[in-house]
This record gives structure tokens, sequence and C-alpha cells, in this order.
């Protein structure tokens, strides 16, 4: 009889930003749970190079406990399509559905900063803790000219990232403060809840 071995994660994302955020994030969500975080060039060379990969995948998801997470930005896509197609990705690439997770940032990675007020003002102590009561702020999956956009404004406004919001930079500063389980984030919430539930189902 064949042991599995215990559960672990391979999260592809498209862009350095995300890679540095989930560092941080994943072991506040997911405890003990061994990952490896794989960058891409944007989100076309991510999804260019996918079907290759989930095909790999393929031949030792089972036997290593492999799970397999992929994390996007929607930026002009439909969201339901986009889902679709990742799905039907993984489907013909020969790999089931308990073995992975698409999960899809309704606006941008900043969406999940802009949902955790009490993270910002931690890391930048100007930012007001009142945000997230502003009109604007209130959603943050939905905040007028974009997420990216409105946390650079935020951050200018109160003399942070003055020639421009650093991606990187600001993940690696953000996310150390974030309280997972208090996110404001619709996406990120489901981000989380998923990743929690493909853990479980792997174990």
């Amino acid at each position: 009889m064949t042991v599995l071995a215990p559960c672990r994660l391979e999260v592809l994302v498209e862009e350095p930003s995300a890679e540095e955020a989930l560092k941080t994030l994943l072991p506040k969500i997911v405890p003990g749970v061994a990952f490896e975080i794989i960058p891409f060039n944007g989100k076309s060379d991510l999804l260019r190079k996918l079907p290759v990969r989930l095909r790999d995948y393929t031949y030792y998801w089972a036997e290593t406990g492999l799970r397999i997470v992929v994390l996007l930005d929607r930026d002009d896509d439909d969201c339901a399509e986009l889902k679709n197609r990742l799905v039907e990705i993984a489907r013909e690439a020969g790999l089931p559905a308990d073995a992975t997770l698409f999960r899809i940032v309704i606006e941008e990675l900043e969406a999940w900063f802009l949902g955790d007020v009490p993270a910002l003002h931690a890391a930048y102590p100007k930012v007001p803790p009142s945000l997230g009561s502003q009109t604007k702020f209130r959603d943050p999956e939905n905040v007028s000219g974009g997420a990216w956009e409105g946390l650079e404004h935020v951050l200018q406004k109160h003399g942070y990232h003055r020639k421009g919001l650093q991606k990187v930079r600001a993940a690696s500063e953000i996310t150390p403060h974030m309280d997972i389980e208090n996110n404001r984030s619709k996406s990120f919430q489901v981000f989380r809840d998923g990743l929690r539930r493909l853990v479980k189902e792997g174990n």
C-alpha cells in the first residue's frame, strides 16, 4: 500500500509582488504546510505556460501530496470565463479538481492591502486608521480608478512611495501586519478559505 506524503503547496503567481506577499501570508493562513511560490513574467506568461506545467504535475502530484494553487488578477477579463478557462486547462492536463485551486483577485493584489487598513496604518503610520470608512475605500474590490492607483494615491498623499508605488516593497512592508481573519477584501476571504479547504482535503 502506498503511503501518501503530507500535503504541500506549489503556488503559481503572475508577478514578484504576489510572491512577496504570499511568503508572509501563507504561513499565517495554513501554518506548518510546506510551500513553494513560482512567479511568472505577468499573467499572459503564466497562462501560456500553464498547460505544460499542469501536465508535468500529473506524474507525481498524488504520491508527493502536492496541491497546486494558481493566483491571477482579473484585470479586464470576465471572472467566470477566466475561472472556467483555468479549470478546463487542468481537466485537459489530467489533474482532478481536488488537486488544484484557482483563485482570481477581483481587482488587484492591492485590494487585499486596502482590505486591512490597520495593517496599512501599522506599516505606514501617517495613513489614517479611518481610511476604510471613507466612501472611496469602503469596498476594496471597487476602488474608483483601481486598487493599485488608490493605494498609490493614499501612500503618496501621506508621504510614502513618493516616486511611485513599489509593489514588491509595499508587499514586504504591509503583509507582516495583516490580520488574515479580518480582511474586508472579498477575494482575499475566498482565497484564504479555499486554501484551507484544499489543504484539509489533501491531508
